[in-house]
């Protein structure tokens, strides 16, 4: 047990032995604890809640020691944040999984970039002349919606992040902006393909943003390149359909490179698939290349031929599931060369690239291979990812520069702001210290001396220099006589009448609680509710004693025999309400606690002992088995704990509004028996499965058939088998069936196409019986008129209502405009494998909850509780109740129905609109997937979606559509695919 719960018991546990009336002063202050003798420093470890004469372990121990200045303060050393390297000017990026990293990339800029482009046009300034000693991108992230959970390879996002922003540059209105990346990444080539049969050649023109170089086999660029644009055999089952031959022939292909962009991204092809063990491998193979690359001999006719080497990017490990990226970038205006490692730069010694055998070496490769060595003006390695050749440098613009200028000025400026915050903080942290010395010495009340109580929490956050002292509130202590509640003096300290003058002089508040303020009321009230609690059991046994014998006649009471069973746990939770009375209420003095009504009190009286024998008129119970007698000498011990408790005595009578609303309620109950039993002889064998007319076969008895609505169907064999506890049905309901203008909503063949599950047919006898029983708002009928023509005899089905044509058109143009005008739909993207679709999940059940309540039948039964064989044939569904459902208005309508999706693997759910394009669809399955918009071939039923300006309206996309994805890996892929099929 506690030691503030132990000290409260025992210090009550000898106060309840003495009567109330024998209480005084030194009882008084036992229950309050102030006898419990103080703690002395270092005999507790922490603060004993219970004794209000404990100050130790209340935080006096971070100033009472060393103080370091440190303490005073939680802000760093602003000057860490200013970069301060002289070897560069450089910033690096700093990690996005870093948290300790206060600053986001724009907070002292008044310059909010609105676009992608404009994200990285600042974020690339930054990098380059920032004071910052980090630089954060989430503003760029977050623009282009990246998931930082997700990794990426290098390449991957590097096609990604193109993609991007080639879209987002595609839709300035400025020309010059349109092209920037198919200008700088861009270049032109063609699969040209010669049929060896005729020589007639066949180029496909394409472009490319980086050549996808294989290196397996090969040690230098130049032969990586070589094969990249060798020519290729295509024959045997691989030939080519030859347009000029009209057949198949065998055939040569290679790629020509018409033109290179100005940036040159060249991808080492280190990752492939392992065929035996069934997962991608890195290759640790050394391949060199230049500084300089001449690219004139593959190049068909002219351009830019020679590039400088700009960027290497390392991948450090084994693995292809795991390692390390490491950039080594150079400057293009001074030529010096950079490492960058996360948050790490480091200036290369010299003009010359130096991959380092940190970065260039595997280290864990069981068999190292020696590296070969290198000519003059070439580098090797064995971890290079990837290569970036650049023409000229560029520099950062004008009015970028002046933005990061003043971001640089705002910067140092918050530095000096914070340095000179941390020196407040120190100089008011040593003012608390000598404050706190000379105050807490003060604090204990000695024995015989005036005190006063100060809240705990209170000298806890005064001890806290992490928080503001705000004034000393006693007020929640109080209890309704305006005194220190007993309940609250464990969450109080008592201390002496000079420190807490010292105390409400510097910080104010109140009200002042001291010695004079221990409440007698309240700990008076407290004993004899415990004194209670402690007689109970013996009450208890001499109670269960004396019910055993009969009362005298004329001297008993009535007591609910649910309350006689459970009066003891009653008489505890009574006594626990009145020991709640006790205690503390919002801190409201007496007169100042909530307000309790009448109707409150009532409600009250109604939840205590005695109440199950009380009406809902507040008289005596009518039901004579639920109570019993017992003496008035059990009466008056059970009204000592329930002196609010109603009481009944023998001659009593019942409750006379009870009595009459049960002669009432049983002749309601006869009246609905007999109705039921009318109805049920008169309609035996109506809406049972057998001989049902129907309208796919129309019965020859008759030429006219009545309908009405289902619900009316289901709404009476619900009376029918319980009629004492259902309404009866009064009316039939037609008007649900029908149009604002009185005409009908349905033709012969929508109910053939699935209306006629809304609605129920009725044969011309059973409509007249229908007839008498209810009341009839609308007739409605189906009628068949056959005539006889030169080549037979023909049939036509009229309605009567007739058909209402235009509120019916303008029910299925609603519908139709629905399914093409819509916004914030779902629909399902499935990615597909092969031309397979991936295999389909356990199906949800395509059942509503509303639905599955209302198809849950209860067991027909008689009125005497005999199972009804009327309504308990073998293998028959009863019918489902359909509330409301069709909505007219305005001419907009809709039918329920049921369209929960079926959940497949590999597939994903997307918000679209009608008026929304394909290729905005498509940079949606990008987020989604991580596939660019070019490798998506996207089809719906079978059909092909092409068209990226087209809405998905335009192209039959619907809500709940499934719209298959098939990714193309590459072009050359896609390419081959088609030709085969040709």
């Amino acid at each position: 047990m506690a030691p503030r719960v132990q000290l409260e018991k025992a210090a009550w546990r000898w106060v309840e032995s003495v009567r109330p009336e024998d209480i005084h002063r030194e009882h008084i202050e036992i229950a309050y604890r102030i006898c419990v003798p103080p703690c002395k420093r270092g005999a507790c470890r922490r603060n004993c809640k219970g004794n209000p004469n404990c100050l130790v372990g209340i935080g006096e121990h971070a100033w009472l020691g060393e103080i370091n200045e440190n303490n005073f303060h939680n802000i760093d050393d602003p000057n860490s944040e200013l970069h301060r390297t002289k070897s560069h000017q450089f910033v690096p990026l700093i990690k996005l999984d870093r948290t300790e990293y206060p600053h986001t990339i724009f907070p002292f800029s008044d310059y909010e970039p609105r676009s992608i482009c404009e994200h990285l046009q600042y974020l690339f300034a930054l990098l380059q002349n920032s004071n910052r000693r980090y630089i954060d991108p989430s503003g760029l992230v977050k623009a282009l919606g990246l998931d930082t959970g997700q990794q990426q390879d290098a390449q991957e996002f590097s096609k990604l992040f193109l993609s991007l922003l080639e879209d987002t540059l595609s839709k300035q209105k400025n020309p010059n902006l349109q092209n920037v990346i198919q200008l700088q990444f861009c270049g032109q080539m063609s699969y040209v393909t010669v049929c060896n049969q005729c020589g007639r050649a066949s180029p496909l023109p394409s472009r490319y943003y980086e050549l996808e170089l294989n290196i397996q086999g090969h040690k230098n660029l130049t032969e990586c390149v070589t094969e990249f644009l060798k020519e290729e055999k295509l024959d045997g089952d691989n030939r080519y359909f030859c347009e000029s031959c009209q057949s198949k022939q065998n055939a040569t292909r290679r790629i020509k490179l018409h033109s290179l962009p100005h940036v040159l991204n060249l991808q080492l092809m280190r990752f492939v698939f392992d065929r035996q063990t069934g997962h991608k491998k890195k290759l640790n193979t050394f391949i060199s290349f230049p500084e300089q690359l001449d690219m004139g001999p593959f190049l068909e006719g002219k351009g830019i031929c020679v590039y400088e080497l700009s960027a290497v990017l390392i991948h450090r490990g084994v693995s292809a599931y795991s390692g390390h990226y490491i950039a080594h970038v150079r400057d293009a205006r001074t030529s010096d060369w950079y490492k960058f490692n996360d948050e790490e730069i480091e200036k290369m010694e010299g003009k010359k690239l130096q991959l380092g055998i940190e970065e260039d070496i595997a280290e864990t490769v069981k068999s190292q291979t020696r590296k070969p060595k290198c000519s003059k003006g070439y580098h090797c390695s064995r971890n290079a990812y990837m290569l970036v050749y650049n023409g000229s440098p560029l520099s950062v613009p004008g009015f970028l520069q002046r933005l990061v200028d003043r971001d640089n000025r705002k910067f140092e400026e918050w530095c000096l702001e914070m340095a000179d915050m941390r020196k407040q903080s120190v100089d008011k942290g040593k003012a608390k210290h000598e404050e706190v010395k000379e105050l807490y010495e003060l604090l204990p009340a000695e024995d015989g001396q005036q005190y006063e109580f100060v809240p705990l929490e209170w000298l806890k956050k005064w001890l806290d220099d992490s928080t503001v002292t705000k004034e000393i509130d006693n007020g929640n202590f109080l209890c309704s006589h305006g005194k220190l509640h007993p309940d609250k003096v464990g969450e109080a300290k008592r201390i002496s009448v000079k420190a807490a003058e010292l105390l409400f002089d510097r910080y104010g508040g109140g009200p002042r609680l001291d010695g004079s303020t221990l409440c007698e009321e309240c700990v008076g009230q407290r004993c004899r509710v415990l004194r209670l609690k402690n007689q109970l059991a013996e009450d208890y046994k001499e109670v269960t004693n004396l019910v055993k014998g009969p009362p005298k006649s004329d001297e008993g009471y009535w007591v609910g025999k649910t309350s006689l069973r459970s009066w003891r746990q009653l008489a505890l939770e009574q006594l626990d309400e009145d020991e709640e009375e006790t205690k503390h209420i919002d801190g409201k003095t007496n007169g100042e606690g909530p307000e309790i009504t009448n109707q409150d009190e009532d409600e009250e009286e109604m939840k205590t002992f005695n109440e199950d024998i009380l009406c809902r008129h507040g008289g005596l119970s009518i039901l004579e088995s639920e109570r019993r007698l017992v003496t008035e000498e059990v009466w008056s011990k059970l009204r000592v704990y329930f002196p609010r408790a109603p009481q009944f005595t023998q001659l009593q009578e019942p409750c006379q509004q009870c009595l009459r609303l049960e002669r009432e309620g049983k002749e309601n109950e006869a009246l609905n028996r007999m109705m039921a039993s009318e109805q049920k002889s008169s309609l035996l064998n109506l809406f049972q499965e057998k001989n049902r007319p129907t309208l796919t076969k129309w019965p020859q008895e008759t030429d006219i058939l009545y309908i009405v609505p289902l619900f009316f169907v289901d709404e009476w064999r619900k009376f029918i088998r319980r009629p004492t506890k259902t309404t009866p049905v009064s009316s039939v309901g037609n008007s649900l069936l029908l149009c604002p203008h009185g005409g009908f909503m349905f033709t012969h063949d929508s109910m053939l196409m699935g209306d006629a599950q809304h609605i129920a047919l009725l044969w011309p006898g059973e409509w007249e019986v229908i007839s008498r029983h209810f009341l009839v708002d609308q007739p409605i009928s189906i009628c068949r008129i056959s005539q006889a023509t030169p080549n037979g005899s023909s049939v036509e089905y009229t309605t009567q209502p007739e058909l209402c044509r235009d509120c019916r058109e303008g029910f299925i143009f609603q519908q139709q405009r629905d399914m093409r005008e819509y916004a914030q739909a779902t629909v399902y993207v499935r990615k597909v494998i092969d031309d397979k679709r991936l295999m389909e999940a356990a199906p949800e059940v395509n059942v509503s909850g509303s639905e599955a309540e209302d198809e849950r039948e209860e067991p027909v039964t008689k009125v005497d509780g005999e199972r009804d064989p009327d309504f308990s044939q073998v293998g028959h569904k009863p019918l489902t109740s359909v509330s409301l459902f069709i909505t007219y208005n305005g001419g907009k309508s809709g039918i329920r129905r049921s369209t929960r999706h079926r959940k497949l693997r590999g597939e994903k759910a997307l918000i679209v609109s009608a008026n929304q394009t394909l290729k905005e669809l498509k940079i949606q399955i990008m987020h989604a997937f991580s596939v660019a918009p070019f490798d998506q071939n996207l089809s719906i039923d079978g059909r092909c979606l092409t068209d990226d300006s087209a809405t998905l309206g335009s192209l039959g996309v619907i809500p709940e559509s499934v719209i298959c994805l098939k990714v193309c890996t590459t072009f050359i892929l896609d390419l081959i695919r088609n030709l085969n099929l040709k």
